[in-house]
């Protein structure tokens, strides 16, 4: 029968085996595609982009449209949810803190009367065919909420 020390072993070596693989398949990053209206929608796409930049050290690129282009505003301000204590706005702003791309919509800003003054610093205008080409980009995971 085998040694008690040597099944843990072996269990142990290939528990660090098998989340190494699956560490090393992961995408480069994120593409989230954010045009929700709902603020837990808007809200959980922010969270999980935070924790992909800071648990996973992986990249994010947003895309804020539609009704969603209003968190780009310097004046939008959102309430705070519970988990985590924060709000949508709080957790847009530690991604441009923390290097993600933020973009809004090109089409956004001309139909709700604004400018790209209007906009928080760090958030630029999307180029479409800079988006289209990152959403084809097959090492980055695309997320649409």
């Amino acid at each position: 029968m085998m040694n008690k020390k040597l099944i843990s072993s072996i269990l142990l070596a290939s528990s660090v085996l098998v989340s190494s693989a699956v560490f090393a398949d992961q995408a480069k990053g994120l593409n989230v595609l954010l045009t929700a209206t709902e603020r837990q929608a808007q809200m959980m796409a922010m969270v999980l982009s935070v924790q992909t930049m800071k648990k996973h050290g992986k990249e994010v690129n947003m895309l804020l449209c539609g009704s969603a282009g209003d968190l780009a505003l310097s004046s939008t301000k959102t309430d705070a949810m519970k988990p985590p204590g924060k709000s949508p706005t709080q957790l847009l702003m530690a991604l441009l803190k923390m290097g993600a791309s933020v973009e809004v919509c090109p089409l956004y800003l001309p139909s709700v009367g604004k400018s790209k003054d209007d906009l928080i610093e760090g958030i630029t205008i999307a180029s479409p065919p800079v988006v289209a080409g990152r959403l084809l980009d097959t090492d980055y995971t695309n997320l649409s909420y």
